[in-house]
């Protein structure tokens, strides 16, 4: 577990599993919010943004968080483990919420720097629909990936991730 992807549903917890994650192993974390967006809220343009995916996912070792589906092949293909949390809608939709409020008027510290936090309707309807119109291209991917020999974790609860994150490991420093 050296090249590590975490993916999910907006409020699912990848960039707190990530740094707990990384806490554990040692690996570097790459939060996807922090270098995607630019300050106001600006998309990084396409072949820029697919650009700086190669250049990451060309590193070494990393533990990847963020979801962007434009460049979600191109990650699947460099990385060794996809880690994909699964949580209910609802714990989704609370958590996001939780965290508006907790930053509100400001960046969190995943994000990127000018990125105020917020919930508009089309976050929050992104994050209704994810399980129904997301989820299932992405279990179909994840398939292909696990049969290509890629370790593939569905974490669906809080204590699923416990459970992982008790048993990682630092990095063997064989290979």
């Amino acid at each position: 577990m050296k090249r590590v992807l975490v993916i999910g549903c907006g409020g699912s917890g990848k960039s707190t599993f990530a740094q707990r994650l990384a806490q554990k192993t040692r690996l570097p974390v790459i939060h996807l919010d922090t270098l995607y967006w630019k300050p106001g809220w600006t998309e990084t343009p396409r072949a820029q943004w697919q650009q700086m995916i190669r250049q990451l996912t060309a590193e070494d070792a990393w533990i990847m968080d963020g979801n962007y589906g434009g460049s979600l092949d191109l990650r699947l293909a460099q990385c060794d483990t996809v880690i994909l949390l699964d949580m209910p809608t609802l714990t989704c939709l609370s958590r996001v919420l939780k965290r508006r409020l907790g930053f509100h008027g400001r960046s969190r510290p995943d994000m990127a720097p000018g990125c105020p936090e917020r919930l508009g309707v089309g976050f929050a309807w992104w994050i209704l629909t994810y399980r129904r119109r997301r989820l299932p291209g992405i279990l179909r991917k994840l398939a292909v990936a696990a049969t290509d020999g890629k370790q593939v974790q569905l974490l669906r609860s809080a204590s699923a991730v416990e459970d992982f994150l008790a048993q990682a490991d630092r990095p063997s420093t064989d290979s």
